[in-house]
């Protein structure tokens, strides 16, 4: 399954139909969401087939189709499934600071030429001319943002190969000074998206221009989003193996805020999971602790710790006298642990 983004070019009919059912479909989300709530406290559970029967036949009376109005309400109750099962957080209630910004289309659609997409309940909309990827459309999403309106499709296709041009190992230690460093010494430099455009950002906030400021944090997203899957994509064709520092980065967020925001390494993490099945090579994420004291050469844990620690980029262990930069060591350490973890994931299988 791929996902395939495209965007629509809408007529102010269309626009202002869209627009009705973003406003009515909030309530029909907050509805479902406490309607499950309620009902299990007093012993009542809903399948997702018995919530969706429910609103049957309501859908007419505020112009939604029907597909829609059942498509959110089982996304509701899918979405406090994964809360029972502790795989994601409550799910909360939509609202001004909490906006409903997607409409989910469960029918198949289709699609008309290499500029028009048939969706039921819109008609045929125009769309800015792509590729897409030859598959079944199992499923859709009409996605509202700052730049204009897009279509997501879930296409039932197999992902290209990526193609390898090395076979080498690789640890991998995520930073905010450099973005990432690799265990063969190479450091790479953080672009710092968020900075270079803070201040327009800030201008466009205090002058109260929200449309301005929506469109400049989209375009600081897509530039991490470009960024990352680049990144990944280098790492994937050039690595067999690659073994990834797995940070507690909502920890770290906490005490530095935006340069963990901006490194955006929980992104790039999750992109080197799926390429790295796409492309062949394996990837082994490990914990973090003691990677960066550890001396890469004898094991000893001598480097510097705490806080004031962190200013410490350079450092000598006292038992074997190796020079270490901070960075590279915690990469070859990262790089250590991993393959130690690969091995005994295949011993185990086996």
């Amino acid at each position: 399954m791929i996902q395939c983004q495209l965007k629509l070019k809408l007529t102010p009919r269309q626009e202002r139909q869209l627009d009705h059912w973003l406003w009515h479909l909030p309530a029909v989300w907050n509805w479902a969401i406490k309607k499950l709530e309620n009902d299990a406290r007093g012993g009542i559970y809903h399948s997702s087939y018995g919530l969706r029967n429910i609103v049957s036949g309501h859908g007419a009376r505020i112009g939604i189709p029907a597909h829609v109005l059942a498509a959110v309400v089982m996304g509701a109750h899918e979405a406090r499934k994964r809360h029972l099962k502790g795989l994601s957080r409550k799910p909360r209630l939509k609202g001004r600071r909490n906006k409903l910004n997607s409409i989910p289309l469960s029918d198949p659609m289709r699609l008309w030429d290499r500029r028009r997409v048939g969706l039921l309940g819109v008609g045929r909309v125009r769309y800015h001319k792509q590729d897409i990827p030859e598959g079944k459309i199992k499923c859709g999403r009409i996605v509202k943002r700052a730049s204009g309106w897009y279509l997501c499709l879930f296409i039932d296709a197999e992902p290209q190969a990526i193609p390898a041009t090395g076979h080498a190992q690789v640890g991998v230690d995520s930073g905010f000074t450099s973005l990432l460093t690799l265990s063969n010494g190479e450091k790479v430099t953080h672009p710092r998206e968020l900075e270079a455009a803070a201040w327009r950002l800030a201008q466009a906030q205090r002058g109260g221009n929200g449309r301005l400021a929506a469109r400049t944090q989209e375009r600081i997203g897509n530039q991490r989003k470009d960024r990352n899957h680049k990144l990944s994509r280098r790492l994937v064709s050039e690595n067999e193996f690659i073994a990834f520092s797995a940070d507690r980065h909502r920890a770290i967020a906490r005490k530095f805020g935006k340069s963990v925001t901006s490194s955006s390494h929980g992104q790039l993490r999750s992109m080197l999971a799926y390429k790295c099945r796409a492309g062949g090579s394996e990837y082994v994420e490990v914990p973090s602790r003691n990677s960066t004291k550890t001396c890469s050469t004898c094991g000893a844990l001598s480097g510097p710790t705490g806080w004031a620690g962190l200013k410490v980029r350079q450092w000598t262990c006292v038992h074997c006298g190796t020079e270490h930069d901070r960075d590279v060591n915690a990469a070859i350490n990262t790089l250590n642990v991993g393959l130690g973890m690969s091995h005994e994931m295949s011993a185990r299988a086996a």
